[in-house]
């Protein structure tokens, strides 16, 4: 009796459709994060430009979910990898336009690159991006902010791809903006931004964005970290709850609690996901104990726990 052959399991990347952009399987994701950590994703997928996400999510991609990560600055990825597509949008999203005053960026244009062409063109408005790491993307769907001002104040309209592929198009009263929240759908892809500014003095300008530079400077650690680890809680600052709570240079394997900005979490060297997200949850649970305040995670973290991360 002659016996069945088994089966060979599907690859999703044999079930996705033609693209003309980047595919890469069992991608390293850690090295697109600032905590240079992280499993790989099952799928990397980095779009040649509008229409060519556009088709893909239009087309199903074989039914798997889809994860979009931009500068990593703000992101943890777990050591378990993350399943899927993740998409990551490049060059061909990063141009930046400015026209009768009007500023124009694509999702992936860095902020710091977005204030630095406005104040170019002596427009004012756009200074505090300069002190904020990441995309405009990225901004968008966390309401980024510091000094002073966030990203709803300066957002006129978003362009965004919901996950079959349709546009978008959203004022900011579309958004449901508040502190480092957006109630955009999840599904939602941001890809262009039109930001509001107002003639300013070159001078002016650039020394605002000096001042921010040097503060970063003096009080934010310049490693490998992914910026403020929690949100402020109504009433309260993050690190002086932190402070308090005597986590200030607390140590979960590689990962340490800086020591010039508590909110920061860094990796020394050798640490992983876990490590990072375990010693994050630790923290949270001192601050309850202590202060009776629950910490909540300003970093996005996504993919598959491994042991250790709770």
């Amino acid at each position: 009796m002659a016996m069945a052959a088994l089966k060979t399991p599907e690859r999703l990347i044999d079930q996705l459709p033609p693209v003309r952009g980047s595919v890469e399987e069992n991608a390293d994701l850690a090295r697109f994060t600032w905590f240079r950590v992280g499993g790989p994703a099952e799928i990397l997928f980095e779009p040649a430009d509008r229409d060519d996400l556009q088709d893909f999510l239009a087309s199903g991609h074989g039914g798997a979910p889809v994860t979009v990560i931009g500068f990593g600055s703000n992101l943890l990825v777990r050591d378990g990898g993350v399943p899927g597509v993740v998409v990551r949008l490049g060059d061909a999203f990063a141009k930046i336009e400015i026209e009768d005053g009007g500023l124009r960026a694509g999702a992936a244009a860095l902020s710091i690159n977005i204030a630095r062409a406005a104040a170019d063109r002596s427009l004012a408005g756009l200074e505090f991006l300069s002190g904020i790491p990441g995309t405009i993307g990225g901004a968008l769907r966390m309401n980024a902010g510091a000094y002073g001002s966030e990203t709803a104040d300066v957002l006129h309209r978003a362009t965004a791809l919901d996950g079959n592929g349709n546009v978008h198009e959203a004022a900011p009263g579309d958004l449901g903006f508040s502190y480092r929240h957006c109630a955009a759908p999840e599904d939602w892809i941001f890809i262009a931004a039109e930001l509001d500014t107002a003639p300013g003095d070159r001078d002016e300008i650039a020394n605002r964005m000096a001042e921010i530079a040097a503060q970063r400077t003096e009080s934010q650690p310049r490693t490998r970290t992914g910026g403020s680890t929690f949100t402020n809680p109504v009433g309260h600052k993050a690190w002086e709850l932190i402070e308090a709570a005597g986590c200030r240079g607390l140590r979960r394997g590689g990962a340490m609690v800086s020591d010039l900005h508590c909110n920061f979490l860094i990796n020394t060297g050798e640490a992983t996901g876990a490590d990072i997200e375990g010693l994050g949850e630790e923290i949270r649970r001192r601050v309850k104990e202590t202060s009776g305040i629950e910490l909540d995670w300003e970093i996005r973290r996504i993919g598959i726990a491994t042991e250790g991360a709770s």
